[in-house]
């Protein structure tokens, strides 16, 4: 009996096969290639909006996050508010109307050789060609009363801060460089601020409300 009859087993690639497979495989690298590459043209072209947009949130929540902190009890008694207007001599000797609030646990851009300052009374201010600063001092410094506070920059790229106050009577806000007086003459609060972030031809703004600032302001 015969042994059945199997065809020739192929033990290796043709040189046409191998030719194609070489082809095949260059064009998929190529197409990955360009695929990378445009992908990293575009994060690059996109890099600076988004770190631009990460530093503004960043700055918002940190500045929202003091604010909220500096309304806590017991700085801010039930019915009174934290915030308070007031006349603020600078390092230069001027004298500035300024939104005045204190943390009582301080803050960690407070400068000093060790911990944060307890008790720091705190306002914002705007500097030309320096940005969004700090003003501050302790109630336990010696030269509290005499001294005028220091000033510690928060960003740079904050080129105009705004007091936003409501009017209920014809629903809008009303946004205004310095901080308002009403018929009395004396300052009043804000219910929010607004500030303008500048970076190159990249600008942004974001509201930050006064907490216990509320009274007629709508909820949304």
């Amino acid at each position: 009996m015969n042994a059945p009859r199997y065809g020739r087993r192929r033990s290796a690639f043709t040189l046409l096969e191998m030719m194609l497979s070489l082809a095949l495989i260059g064009l998929l690298m190529v197409g990955l290639n360009t695929f990378v590459f445009s992908m990293s043209e575009l994060w690059g072209r996109n890099r600076e909006p988004r770190l631009f947009d990460q530093h503004v949130r960043a700055v918002t929540r940190f500045l929202d996050r003091e604010l909220r902190a500096a309304a806590l009890p017991p700085v801010a008694a039930t019915g009174s508010s934290a915030f308070i207007p007031r006349n603020i001599r600078n390092d230069t000797g001027l004298s500035e109307d300024l939104l005045v609030f204190e943390l009582t646990e301080g803050s960690r851009l407070l400068n000093w050789p060790e911990r944060p300052l307890p008790e720091a009374i705190c306002a914002l201010a705007v500097r030309r060609d320096e940005g969004l600063v700090l003003l501050w001092h302790s109630r336990l410094e010696v030269d509290f009363d005499e001294d005028p506070p220091r000033e510690t920059v928060i960003t740079p790229l904050v080129t105009a801060l705004a007091y936003e106050y409501f009017d209920p009577t014809f629903s809008k806000w009303e946004s205004r460089p310095e901080l308002r007086r009403g018929t009395t003459g004396t300052l009043e609060v804000p219910q929010r601020l607004r500030l303008t972030f500048t970076y190159q031809n990249l600008v942004r703004e974001t509201v930050i409300p006064i907490p216990g600032a509320t009274e007629g302001v709508p909820v949304y």
